[in-house]
């Protein structure tokens, strides 16, 4: 052998030997331990075998749907000790749209002094959408109010308000025991018959 020839065969042992090297170090720096479970479970919904299983299951969300609530929930026992205080700061968010006081000028919304009682859209000067009498007569008894502040696209589609609606029952009913005070002589609370009427649905 040559020279040239005993160069280039140290050369290829060398780098033989720096790869094995490298693997060698590599192997125990970086040390992979296998888990013995997923880290994160997907869990995936199982589908029902047939199309019966699933009609059953469809009742049974059907049966679930018709157990919800399907509308607010009884307040008119509440009015009588409700906290009068507590609906006059729960108003003060309608102040944007409605005037309270006795002559109150027309805002975005009309004014509702004496509004316990009164014809709806009838208060004198505001322009109202008509769709007010679409659903419970054309008076603003407390149970009209109730359901109308509860959620008024619902009572009224097509309504003007564009309040989303109150949904707490003990705030409904402190806004209705504030209402009641609007007026010169307060309407009468709800009567024992009224009561039982919407406790009765």
């Amino acid at each position: 052998m040559n020279m040239r020839t005993n160069i280039a065969l140290a050369a290829v042992l060398c780098a033989g030997i720096v790869a094995w090297l490298c693997g060698f170090v590599s192997r125990q720096l970086v040390n992979p331990t296998m888990l013995s479970q997923e880290a994160v479970k997907i869990e995936v919904a199982e589908k029902s075998a047939t199309p019966a299983a699933s009609a059953a299951e469809g009742s049974t969300g059907g049966a679930a749907a018709a157990a919800a609530p399907a509308g607010p929930e009884p307040i008119l026992a509440m009015i009588e000790k409700a906290d009068v205080a507590k609906g006059a700061k729960i108003a003060k968010a309608c102040a944007a749209c409605h005037t309270f006081d006795k002559g109150g000028k027309n805002g975005v919304g009309p004014n509702l002094y004496g509004i316990v009682g009164r014809k709806k859209q009838s208060h004198e000067g505001f322009a109202y959408s008509g769709k007010l009498t679409a659903n419970g007569g054309d008076v603003w008894t407390y149970k009209e109010i109730g359901h109308f502040i509860y959620k008024p696209k619902d009572y009224a589609p097509g309504t003007k308000m564009t309040y989303a609606g109150l949904k707490k029952p003990d705030d409904r009913a402190a806004i209705l025991a504030y209402l009641r005070t609007l007026a010169d002589t307060p309407a009468a609370l709800p009567s024992a018959a009224d009561i039982a009427a919407e406790t009765a649905k």
